[in-house]
């Protein structure tokens, strides 16, 4: 039998042999080592019932989201199904429903608020970068410097979401502040980081990037809930009320589906001149009811 440890290596080399992204190999290897953890059991010897308690206690006491344990799920399906090779009967482990959420989205002047509040000029330069080019915070770090393409005027995207590549846009403001970046900080890395980290050994992190708007986003006096993910959003919903069409944001945001860029059009605000039809009713004259009458 095999021991728990030489399962996990060999899951790491079946993850790497399918090529999923870097994080979602080390997210779906931390989570079966946590669930092998718990089972406290050899993992040839674990099945359906195993996985149920698990997910039961990530729901029960851990208080996890849907979203979070349909990863956890999906982890345990690759660990059982791929490196076990064993057929599960996924009916008894079924994925939770998620539902989402309509997120807070900034106002063009908030947004404002919140670039000029950045605590640094390689802060500022990279929310703007995000918002400007609707990117993922992932693929805001994995930026170099020869991703900036200032003749054509677009941001080249490597391995974003699916190991995706694709270009976006570079707005004239967007080019303005990454030279004022460079001219000050000259971000000079081997690996060719565009935005770095404090020291400058390694490129940012993701968390950094989150606190350092959630920051701004404060000091702005930002009420709304709010997290890197919204300036894509706002990318999203502010180019279907400039009247982009949905299949141009699609490619630029790096969408595989249209169903997930058309969810930002549940976010656009109400054209002005839309008059609900309570206001078209005829107007009927005749005694106005007392404020206690029933």
């Amino acid at each position: 039998m095999q021991t728990n440890e030489h399962v996990l290596s060999r899951m790491a080399e079946d993850l790497k042999l399918r090529g999923l992204a870097t994080r979602t190999q080390e997210a779906y290897l931390m989570n079966a080592r946590l669930f092998l953890k718990w089972a406290n059991r050899p993992a040839e010897t674990l099945g359906e019932e195993d996985i149920r308690g698990f997910l039961n206690y990530l729901i029960d006491e851990r208080k996890l989201s849907a979203s979070t344990i349909n990863i956890y799920n999906a982890a345990l399906r690759h660990l059982f199904a791929v490196t076990l090779d064993r057929n599960l009967n996924y009916r008894q482990i079924p994925r939770l429903k998620q539902v989402r959420g309509l997120p807070d989205i900034l106002t063009k002047g908030e947004l404002v608020r919140v670039f000029e509040k950045a605590s640094t000029l390689r802060n500022r330069a990279a929310l703007m970068t995000i918002y400007g080019a609707g990117l993922r915070v992932s693929e805001l770090c994995n930026l170099q410097v020869r991703d900036i393409d200032s003749e054509s005027m677009r941001i080249f995207v490597r391995s974003g979401k699916g190991n995706k590549d694709r270009y976006t846009l570079l707005s004239q403001t967007n080019l303005k502040v990454l030279r004022e970046y460079w001219v000050a900080c000259r971000p000079r890395h081997p690996d060719g980081w565009l935005f770095l980290n404090g020291d400058g050994t390694g490129k940012i992190k993701s968390r950094t990037v989150w606190s350092t708007f959630v920051s701004a986003a404060k000091r702005a006096g930002i009420l709304k809930n709010v997290s890197t993910h919204t300036l894509r959003a706002c990318f999203a919903t502010h180019l279907l009320e400039d009247g982009v069409d949905i299949y141009t944001i699609k490619r630029l945001m790096g969408h595989s589906h249209v169903n997930s860029t058309t969810f930002y059009l549940r976010l656009l605000k109400f054209d002005s001149k839309l008059v609900s039809p309570l206001d078209t009713l005829p107007k009927k004259r005749g005694r106005k009811p007392k404020g206690g009458e029933r």
